[in-house]
């Protein structure tokens, strides 16, 4: 198992077709770049051309969302085809969710919550080995958004992905919204959460939108939608980690009512000046 280099220390944002011909023709593009895996299991076509053309003036982050880590087995195909994806492209970075969308062959179009539990652990941690062996690199595992939680789980979800990556080896991707979304939805306090957070791990920070609902009881829920700017909360938290870590790769996650390229970039661009004033402060 290798570690395929590293994300620049700056802010990237998940890439959409629709803006490539702005980022290609961009003075300052990006400094790096997320896909979906899955968008790029085809053999061809212009996604790799266009993939190729990207990863040529920025790094690029391949995140998977089918693997199922928590699942009950591995899909042996899906794994094959993630590996094939990686060699073709060489991303700097890969990383997948602490959740499972897969079961005796089912296949749920969903990021499922996993009970922390001793047995939950041992087999996240037999999946992680099994798919950093496959792909023979290192993986960044991601927190959830979570809508329910077990009464079985017997450890926190913090001392739960400590012990992934201290058992695997694995690095830790945080995903800031989804704090924000759990400690709304749950009723505990993120910032005690990033306190207990394995930050020693942290290798890449992911910010997104959520949108507001209502639960059945008329109980305000958050949502992890993907699909608006990120909030001036989210926004703080970030910027309190970011003093406490020092500069990490930072995405912005936009992937439903996808923005003009502007909007985006400014995003992009307001995670960037943190980052630099963080930097500037050292």
């Amino acid at each position: 198992m290798t570690l395929h280099g590293h994300l620049p220390q700056r802010a990237g944002v998940g890439f959409k077709p629709t803006h490539f011909a702005e980022i290609v023709a961009a003075v300052r593009p990006p400094a790096f770049f997320e896909v979906h895996a899955e968008n790029y299991m085809g053999a061809g076509g212009p996604s790799h051309r266009q993939l190729e053309r990207l990863h040529a003036i920025a790094a690029l982050s391949v995140h998977g969302v089918g693997l199922s880590i928590g699942g009950d087995a591995l899909d042996k195909t899906h794994l094959a085809q993630l590996a094939h994806l990686c060699e073709r492209h060489q991303p700097e970075c890969f990383s997948e969710h602490l959740a499972w969308s897969t079961h005796e062959g089912a296949f749920f179009n969903d990021l499922l919550p996993l009970p922390y539990t001793r047995a939950t652990l041992d087999r996240v941690c037999a999946h992680i080995d099994e798919t950093q062996s496959v792909l023979r690199r290192r993986m960044l595992l991601e927190n959830p958004a979570t809508y329910v939680l077990f009464e079985e789980s017997e450890l926190s979800e913090t001392d739960f992905l400590r012990d992934v990556a201290s058992r695997t080896g694995c690095g830790l991707l945080l995903d800031i919204n989804n704090v924000f979304v759990c400690a709304a939805n749950h009723a505990f306090n993120a910032r005690d959460y990033l306190a207990a957070f394995p930050m020693h791990a942290v290798e890449e920070v992911h910010l997104a939108g959520h949108d507001e609902q209502n639960d059945r009881d008329g109980a305000a829920l958050l949502i992890d939608t993907h699909n608006r700017p990120v909030c001036d909360h989210v926004w703080r938290l970030y910027a309190e980690v970011i003093a406490q870590t020092g500069p990490l790769p930072t995405l912005i996650e936009w992937d439903n009512d996808i923005p003009a390229w502007p909007v985006l970039a400014r995003e992009a661009e307001r995670a960037e000046a943190i980052l630099l004033r963080k930097t500037a402060d050292a």
